[in-house]
Protein backbone atom coordinates (compact mmCIF):
# COMPACT_ATOMS: atom_id res chain seq x y z
CA UNK A 1 0.00 0.00 0.00
CA UNK A 2 1.05 3.74 -0.92
CA UNK A 3 0.82 6.90 0.90
CA UNK A 4 -1.42 7.96 -2.12
CA UNK A 5 -4.34 5.63 -1.62
CA UNK A 6 -6.77 7.77 0.26
CA UNK A 7 -9.92 6.81 1.82
CA UNK A 8 -12.37 8.50 3.59
CA UNK A 9 -12.30 7.86 6.98
CA UNK A 10 -15.72 5.16 8.22
CA UNK A 11 -19.10 6.70 8.31
CA UNK A 12 -17.90 10.25 6.33
CA UNK A 13 -19.54 8.99 2.83
CA UNK A 14 -23.64 8.66 4.21
CA UNK A 15 -25.83 7.69 1.56
CA UNK A 16 -28.80 10.76 0.75
CA UNK A 17 -32.03 10.16 2.47
CA UNK A 18 -35.17 9.40 0.58
CA UNK A 19 -38.42 10.23 2.00
CA UNK A 20 -41.70 9.09 0.85
CA UNK A 21 -40.79 5.77 -0.99
CA UNK A 22 -42.64 3.46 0.20
CA UNK A 23 -43.31 1.92 4.14
CA UNK A 24 -40.28 -0.88 3.17
CA UNK A 25 -38.00 1.99 3.05
CA UNK A 26 -38.20 3.00 6.94
CA UNK A 27 -39.26 6.84 5.96
CA UNK A 28 -42.70 5.89 3.90
CA UNK A 29 -46.06 7.16 4.14
CA UNK A 30 -45.37 10.41 6.87
CA UNK A 31 -41.76 10.10 5.59
CA UNK A 32 -40.19 10.80 9.00
CA UNK A 33 -42.77 14.00 10.17
CA UNK A 34 -44.72 12.04 12.64
CA UNK A 35 -48.51 12.03 12.65
CA UNK A 36 -50.10 15.28 12.16
CA UNK A 37 -49.58 19.12 13.64
CA UNK A 38 -47.86 21.93 12.42
CA UNK A 39 -44.18 20.45 12.07
CA UNK A 40 -46.36 18.07 9.61
CA UNK A 41 -47.34 20.27 7.37
CA UNK A 42 -45.26 21.66 4.46
CA UNK A 43 -44.84 24.93 5.23
CA UNK A 44 -45.06 24.41 8.98
CA UNK A 45 -42.59 26.44 10.88
CA UNK A 46 -42.87 28.83 13.82
CA UNK A 47 -40.03 31.53 14.59
CA UNK A 48 -37.39 31.25 17.10
CA UNK A 49 -38.71 32.47 20.61
CA UNK A 50 -42.30 31.34 19.42
CA UNK A 51 -43.75 29.42 22.83
CA UNK A 52 -46.78 28.28 21.66
CA UNK A 53 -48.84 31.24 21.95
CA UNK A 54 -47.80 32.29 25.37
CA UNK A 55 -46.10 35.46 25.65
CA UNK A 56 -42.47 34.83 24.52
CA UNK A 57 -40.22 35.56 27.55
CA UNK A 58 -38.09 38.24 25.08
CA UNK A 59 -41.67 39.68 25.40
CA UNK A 60 -42.53 39.73 28.74
CA UNK A 61 -39.42 41.13 30.40
CA UNK A 62 -38.89 44.70 31.22
CA UNK A 63 -36.07 46.54 29.11
CA UNK A 64 -34.21 48.41 31.32
CA UNK A 65 -30.45 50.00 30.87
CA UNK A 66 -29.45 53.09 28.79
CA UNK A 67 -27.69 52.92 25.51
CA UNK A 68 -25.62 55.72 24.36
CA UNK A 69 -25.42 54.60 20.96
CA UNK A 70 -28.03 57.63 19.40
CA UNK A 71 -25.62 60.50 21.19
CA UNK A 72 -21.93 58.69 20.83
CA UNK A 73 -19.66 61.02 18.97
CA UNK A 74 -16.86 59.05 16.68
CA UNK A 75 -13.45 60.50 15.54
CA UNK A 76 -11.05 59.88 12.89
CA UNK A 77 -7.91 58.99 14.41
CA UNK A 78 -4.63 60.54 13.50
CA UNK A 79 -1.56 60.10 14.91
CA UNK A 80 1.69 62.33 15.36
CA UNK A 81 3.87 59.98 13.46
CA UNK A 82 1.49 60.79 10.26
CA UNK A 83 1.07 64.22 10.98
CA UNK A 84 5.68 64.62 11.29
CA UNK A 85 5.73 62.84 8.13
CA UNK A 86 3.10 64.72 5.62
CA UNK A 87 3.53 68.20 7.03
CA UNK A 88 6.11 70.53 7.00
CA UNK A 89 7.27 73.37 9.55
CA UNK A 90 4.89 76.39 9.77
CA UNK A 91 1.51 74.49 8.06
CA UNK A 92 -1.75 74.57 9.57
CA UNK A 93 -3.53 70.82 10.30
CA UNK A 94 -7.33 71.32 10.01
CA UNK A 95 -10.23 68.99 8.53
CA UNK A 96 -9.23 70.44 5.18
CA UNK A 97 -5.32 69.71 5.11
CA UNK A 98 -6.20 66.45 6.36
CA UNK A 99 -8.43 65.26 3.61
CA UNK A 100 -6.02 66.72 1.01
CA UNK A 101 -3.04 65.13 2.41
CA UNK A 102 -4.79 61.73 2.51
CA UNK A 103 -4.91 61.25 6.52
CA UNK A 104 -8.92 60.91 6.24
CA UNK A 105 -11.31 60.08 4.01
CA UNK A 106 -14.78 62.15 4.91
CA UNK A 107 -15.27 65.78 5.98
CA UNK A 108 -18.26 64.94 7.73
CA UNK A 109 -16.57 63.02 11.25
CA UNK A 110 -14.81 64.52 13.91
CA UNK A 111 -10.94 64.60 14.14
CA UNK A 112 -8.82 63.22 17.33
CA UNK A 113 -4.83 63.85 17.59
CA UNK A 114 -3.30 61.03 19.18
CA UNK A 115 0.38 61.33 20.51
CA UNK A 116 1.72 58.08 18.87
CA UNK A 117 5.24 58.66 17.73
CA UNK A 118 7.73 61.15 17.50
CA UNK A 119 7.34 64.84 16.44
CA UNK A 120 9.40 67.70 15.72
CA UNK A 121 7.88 70.25 13.56
CA UNK A 122 6.44 73.47 14.39
CA UNK A 123 2.55 73.51 13.27
CA UNK A 124 -0.78 75.14 13.82
CA UNK A 125 -3.23 72.17 14.73
CA UNK A 126 -6.87 73.27 14.58
CA UNK A 127 -8.69 70.34 15.70
CA UNK A 128 -11.69 68.34 17.09
CA UNK A 129 -9.92 66.98 20.37
CA UNK A 130 -6.20 66.23 20.89
CA UNK A 131 -5.12 64.06 23.79
CA UNK A 132 -2.96 65.27 26.18
CA UNK A 133 0.42 63.69 25.28
CA UNK A 134 -0.26 65.04 21.98
CA UNK A 135 -0.72 68.60 22.81
CA UNK A 136 2.57 68.01 24.91
CA UNK A 137 4.72 67.00 22.28
CA UNK A 138 3.01 70.00 19.76
CA UNK A 139 3.83 72.21 22.26
CA UNK A 140 7.16 70.83 23.00
CA UNK A 141 8.44 71.25 19.18
CA UNK A 142 7.17 75.04 19.03
CA UNK A 143 3.52 74.12 17.31
CA UNK A 144 0.22 75.44 19.17
CA UNK A 145 -2.99 73.35 19.67
CA UNK A 146 -6.73 75.04 19.68
CA UNK A 147 -9.75 72.90 20.43
CA UNK A 148 -12.97 73.59 18.45
CA UNK A 149 -15.20 70.46 20.84
CA UNK A 150 -14.26 69.18 24.06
Amino acid sequence: MSEFNLNAPVGANKKKRRVGRGSSSGLGTTSGRGNKGQQARSGGKVYIGFEGGQMPLYRRIARRGFSNYPFRKEYDIVNLCDLDARYTDGETVDKASLILKGLIKKSAGLIKVLGNGDFSKKLTVNVDKVSASAKEKIEKAGGTVTVTNE
